[in-house]
């Protein structure tokens, strides 16, 4: 699957697309820690007060890298699409957090 996939939805259905196969539940998992120096740079943003964007930054990139993991799970398993996508985070330890990204992986194929 390619990783900028259109056919991924938190819903269970795709409009205009019937699935034809479903490939169980797929998954990609990152596990990331706060370095000193992003926490230091993060302790000065939140003196200032507003967004805090070096962990918005970090955030986002173990979202995306969770996303592209299970696209990749997706692929391997055959399917063309994901539905029921979720986010999901866990703090397994002092300043490190697991990302999980998962869904059900389907072939679909367009409606006429």
């Amino acid at each position: 699957m390619s990783q900028a996939h259109s056919l991924t939805t938190t819903a269970f259905e795709l409009p205009g697309f019937r699935i034809t196969k479903s490939h169980g539940v797929v998954r990609g998992i990152v596990v990331r820690s706060r370095s000193v120096i992003g926490n230091i740079g993060a302790s000065i943003q939140s003196f200032f007060g507003g967004n805090i964007t070096l962990y918005t930054e970090l955030c986002e990139r173990a979202r995306e890298d969770a996303f592209n993991q299970m696209l990749s799970d997706a692929g391997k398993a055959g399917a063309n699409a994901v539905i029921g996508v979720r986010y999901d985070a866990t703090e397994i330890g002092n300043g490190i957090t697991e990302v999980i990204c998962y869904g059900t992986a389907v072939s679909v194929e367009q409606l006429s």
